[in-house]
């Protein structure tokens, strides 16, 4: 299995200490560095290491090949490969990633609903299934890798002729798992160039760091036994209110354990002079599905936009395209979650919001465009607590255990809710570090404003978050929910 908090804390000590003493040697730190992640993935199951290594081969000779050119007089600039042969060379990369990624996470899924399926119409068959455990972060290094070799092929990157380097962007190992997704044109020239890491970013970085495990560790894991209590129990084992506290619960638990990995990965890049993309910017602020999916795993939806519905056409083909785009698009991205059927649903749930907001986007604008500006800040206040409502209902979606299981939150819901007992003074709890933080976020227009604060503040800060780790960190070895996907 991976490094639980206290193994990865001194793994990373270790490659730091490396990395640092190598700091004259770009080359040098990158080998290191990819030494460690290959060391750090392998520790999971060293077997699947061969998954990545294929990855990236494939992926480092399809970019070579995409990017060579021509060099005598008159095509000078012009591609060796005709427009077909490259045309065949990125549909290999495509097929060959998503080949691998569709044998072990959506083989058995697919191969099951096909017998049962058969299995309706009076055609019983057994089905040959794998059941091989998910390579952890395979869909993570898939996206990049694929973005890489679309990216070369589209003319907006050139190909990366070292080897070390181009491995080291697959298999960077603070965000190799559970991201974010990282693009090659943001991170190769991190990789080849000089690095040194500057006070601000030692700063950043810690905080960033720290802040992460106290959502993960103290807020997420105190949350996670609320949300299983009930998403784990018998149908019909529980009451209305039962059900509204798990969601809300949830709806925490899966913000701060995913943002709280990205911020580590992140503070972990930051130490060592690189800078990973930001993943989340107080998604529960949005006011509507589409600003939500421009601060909900941002990395995730920014790739479903540019790799899969600008190609699908995007808004240029009038207005029953794009709603068409819309809903393929979030199927596809509900879909990369998991191979089960309350993805499936949850991709349609949320491509049903970006449907239903993008109809009535014209009359909501025309209506606040005479309103004063009083009422344009309620009306935010109202968006967002309403929005926030039809978030957490797609958390339902996303983490009941069945489609059948849906049914019955929803109708233990529907038979009234009645909120007492110590699940809401729990959520309440350990919710309230959260909110006040990203109220103060959000009213500051800053995610970093504790770093723009006085000494005395953030060091009072720094103690609580220290505090809160000693006192309730028993959640220390609890993984990560992404570490699925």
């Amino acid at each position: 299995m991976l490094f639980n908090s206290f193994e990865f804390a001194a793994f990373y000590i270790g490659v730091y200490v490396l990395y640092v003493a190598a700091a004259r040697s770009v080359r040098v730190q990158n080998l290191l560095l990819l030494g460690g992640s290959y060391f750090f993935y392998g520790c999971w199951d060293w077997r699947f290491l061969g998954l990545i290594w294929l990855s990236t081969g494939l992926d480092y000779i399809f970019g070579l090949a995409l990017d060579r050119r021509r060099a005598f007089a008159g095509h000078d600039g012009a591609y060796r490969y005709s427009p077909a042969v490259r045309r065949g060379l990125v549909a290999a990369s495509v097929v060959g990633n998503l080949g691998i990624l569709g044998v072990f996470k959506y083989y058995d899924f697919f191969a099951t609903q096909a017998a049962d399926l058969m299995g309706a119409i009076g055609l019983p068959i057994e089905p040959r299934l794998l059941r091989v455990a998910l390579p952890v972060g395979i869909s993570f290094y898939t996206f990049q890798t694929l973005s890489y070799t679309i990216d070369v092929y589209r003319g907006e990157l050139r190909a990366c002729r070292s080897m070390v380097n181009f491995a080291t962007f697959v298999a960077f190992f603070p965000q190799l798992v559970a991201g974010p997704i990282v693009r090659a044109r943001d991170f190769l020239p991190q990789l080849a160039a000089p690095r040194r890491t500057t006070a601000a970013q030692f700063g950043e970085g810690g905080y960033l760091i720290l802040w992460g495990l106290f959502k993960k560790v103290v807020i997420a894991g105190h949350l996670a036994p609320l949300a299983d209590g009930v998403f784990t129990a018998e149908a019909g084992g529980y009451s209305g209110g039962q059900v509204l506290v798990a969601v809300y619960a949830f709806a925490v638990q899966i913000y701060c354990d995913f943002s709280g990995y990205s911020d580590i990965a992140r503070g972990c890049a930051k130490l060592m002079g690189f800078e990973l993309v930001l993943n989340f910017n107080l998604p529960y602020f949005a006011r509507n599905p589409s600003d939500f999916w421009r601060r909900w795993h941002i990395s995730l939806s920014t790739w479903l936009r540019d790799y899969l519905y600008v190609p699908l056409g995007g808004n240029r083909k009038g207005p029953r395209r794009t709603l068409i785009n819309l809903a393929l698009t979030m199927l596809l991205g509900g879909l990369w979650h998991g191979a089960a059927w309350t993805f499936v649903l949850w991709g349609a749930y949320q491509g049903g919001l970006l449907i239903v907001h993008r109809l009535t986007m014209p009359a909501l604008a025309r209506w606040t465009r005479f309103e004063s500006a009083a009422v344009r800040r309620i009306w935010n206040v109202v968006a967002i607590a309403v929005f926030f409502q039809l978030v957490c209902l797609g958390w339902l979606i996303f983490r009941a255990e069945s489609p059948g299981q849906i049914v019955s939150l929803l109708a233990a819901l529907a038979d009234g809710i009645t909120l007492s007992g110590s699940g809401v003074r729990t959520l309440a709890f350990y919710a309230a570090p959260l909110v006040v933080v990203q109220i103060v976020q959000y009213l500051r227009g800053d995610l970093d404003v504790l770093l723009r604060m006085p000494t005395w503040v953030r060091g009072a800060a720094y103690a609580a978050m220290i505090y809160g780790l000693v006192l309730f960190g028993e959640g220390f070895d609890q993984p990560f929910i992404y570490f699925q996907f």
